[in-house]
């Protein structure tokens, strides 16, 4: 049961965890004050540890990278006690001897996160599309904007880059659910501001080129290919896929094929 704040409580000594967006601790649906960004983002890396040891020189290339101040080891220490102390009685920062580890924590959103799409993709295996969808939808909500969001970091900085890949790709498997669901017209403008947003992303482009086709606007769809070939060609000098290149084959023929089943009842 979501709390007044919209979110769960915690699985682990009764806080909660956030990184999908900026980094929160909930305690009773209350923020934990975390201390300074470099202190957030130790936090954020024992996080994501899950519950194993990093090793201190580990810890340090994560948030520093290759060239850390010349006073490393006092900050390790001063961050690692603003967190016990921020912390308190929830979960237990130690020193095992190999490494700090951060006890009875989980990364609550992203755990949800999981959860509901692999019910997602159990419901699309089974042929409920609609309700694959639905499940996926609930997952988009958990993002309150990008990973471990404002915590500039090596190691951070490629998990953005990662998750931002992974919430990419589920949410082009959520329109291509609403796509064969029948709801083309209706995800249009969508897909035209996400291949803006990533112009030579080609799953998009495909996607919309179907969108396209099944609203009736064909000769826009080839129009949507034919840009895409050439941003692809002066930025990389590379030809579409041959997944789009059959659909643009399949479009120029006027394959039935294409066509959408009924759409489906709204509510």
């Amino acid at each position: 049961m979501r709390d007044s704040h919209g979110s769960r409580p915690g699985s682990h000594s009764g806080v909660r965890f956030e990184l999908l967006g900026p980094l929160r601790a909930l305690r009773d649906g209350v923020a934990i004050p975390l201390g300074p960004p470099k202190q957030r983002a130790v936090l954020a890396v024992l996080l994501l540890q899950e519950s194993r040891p990093m090793s201190y020189d580990g810890l340090v290339e994560a948030v520093w990278g290759g060239s850390p101040p010349v006073h490393v080891r006092n900050l390790v220490q001063k961050y690692v006690s603003g967190l016990r102390r921020a912390l308190g009685d929830g979960p237990g920062l130690e020193w095992t001897g190999n490494g700090y580890r951060l006890n009875g924590a989980d990364i609550d959103d992203l755990r949800e996160r999981r959860r509901l799409i692999d019910e997602a993709m159990a419901a699309r295996d089974a042929g409920d599309l609609r309700r694959a969808g639905e499940l996926v939808a609930s997952a988009e909500e958990l993002w309150r904007g990008e990973f471990a969001e404002g915590l500039q970091t090596p190691y951070l900085a490629a998990e953005r880059l990662r998750w931002a890949e992974k919430r990419l790709t589920v949410l082009e498997a959520r329109l291509a659910g609403e796509i064969d669901l029948g709801r083309s017209f209706e995800y249009v403008h969508e897909l035209v501001r996400l291949v803006a947003a990533h112009p030579l992303r080609e799953r998009l482009v495909e996607l919309l080129m179907l969108a396209l086709y099944r609203t009736g606007r064909g000769v826009d769809a080839l129009m949507a290919y034919e840009e895409l070939r050439q941003r692809l060609a002066e930025a990389l000098g590379a030809d579409p896929g041959p997944a789009l290149r059959s659909l643009h084959a399949r479009i120029l023929r006027q394959d039935p094929g294409l066509m959408a089943p009924s759409p489906v009842p709204v509510g």
